[in-house]
């Protein structure tokens, strides 16, 4: 086992969902974390920008806000720095001297990523060329990068392992299988040690991504239909952020975790009715719209997660029946704090 306390880890694009979650708690756990990320993507300027069509924009700022307050609280330096400039973000890494890099940095939505190739590519791609260059130059122990579960395209039976072949469709599940193999190659060229992450579906506290669970709420805080892609059969993998971040705990501790490919996920897809179902029981009075499904959006199911179990001794915890509804409770709890209660706007899609 390695031991986390006062281990020097850098989360680059670390102010995002996934990202300020495991923060805090390596923090809590005696890491000395921090966090390099512009805050342009999915984030507080972007959400700050003059542009008028951005869905419950004060909502999702008092969100972002919350965030930094507890970054800041716990003590987790942020530094305000794009990390497709090189030349900064290789100073930046000589500051911090870090032992572990988790790359975040992307344009983490497949509708977004296929609309605006380019910035997709530049955000993540290359994000991603100038974090593994100055990693290699800082002789860093762990390179850990994010890839998705939209790598493996179609999946061909009701389970993936991290064996199965991988087919993307669209963007962004070609990028990230494209990052992957240049993880990989650095390893290759420069026996850098890595681990690959594939996540599906994730949900929970202070999310401003709009993943379909958080638009199912929302909608239904608002009293309208919950819109359902498809006949409501199609199942992905939900994923409890706590489940995320206590498995990257394990992936950080483990020495079997160098150079691996895991999937990370509950292990067990649901089918976005029966998401919608969790949330009707919350709000009864709320009804289901179908609509045809996305061209681009592959048809998935569980990922299995034996591996993780076998080599990392980890299980996650968090069924949808579980986390679900705890993420509704934080929902209501949130937009009362932020005094939106009975004002949330009207969403997009």
């Amino acid at each position: 086992m390695i031991p986390i306390k006062g281990r020097r880890i850098v989360l680059v694009g670390g102010a995002g969902f996934i990202g300020h979650n495991l923060a805090l708690k390596l923090k809590e756990l005696g890491a000395e974390v921090s966090i390099i990320d512009g805050l342009q993507v999915n984030n507080i300027l972007a959400f700050s920008s003059t542009e008028t069509n951005i869905p419950n924009r004060d909502f999702y700022l008092a969100i972002l806000n919350q965030r930094q307050d507890l970054l800041r609280k716990a003590g987790v330096p942020v530094f305000i720095q794009d990390a497709r400039d090189y030349h900064t973000l290789g100073h930046l890494f000589d500051k911090v001297k870090p032992q572990v890099v988790v790359q975040l940095a992307a344009v983490s939505h497949a509708n977004k990523s296929n609309k605006d190739p380019f910035s997709t590519f530049d955000h993540s791609f290359r994000t991603l060329e100038n974090a593994l260059d100055c990693a290699r130059g800082y002789s860093v122990e762990q390179f850990i990068y994010f890839s998705s579960s939209m790598i493996y395209g179609n999946f061909l039976s009701g389970s993936v392992t991290e064996e199965t072949h991988c087919e993307p469709i669209g963007i962004y599940g070609a990028l990230k299988f494209g990052g992957e193999k240049l993880v990989i190659a650095y390893n290759q060229a420069f026996d850098m040690p890595y681990t690959i992450i594939r996540p599906s579906a994730l949900y929970g506290a202070r999310c401003v991504s709009r993943r379909v669970g958080q638009i199912f709420i929302e909608n239904a805080l608002r009293g309208t239909q919950i819109t359902i892609q498809g006949d409501g059969s199609d199942s992905l993998d939900f994923t409890c952020i706590d489940d995320m971040v206590d498995g990257m705990v394990a992936v950080m501790t483990n020495k079997q975790a160098l150079n691996q490919i895991f999937n990370m996920t509950y292990g067990e897809a649901r089918t976005l009715k029966q998401m919608a179902e969790i949330v009707l029981e919350h709000f009864p009075d709320v009804s289901i719209n179908y609509v045809p499904k996305d061209k681009l959006m592959p048809d998935r199911g569980t990922l299995c997660m034996d591996k993780a179990e076998r080599l990392l001794g980890f299980k996650p915890s968090w069924p949808l029946e579980r986390g679900f509804p705890e993420y509704i409770r934080w929902y209501k709890e949130m937009i009362k704090t932020t005094g939106m209660d009975g004002e949330l706007p009207v969403t997009y899609g």
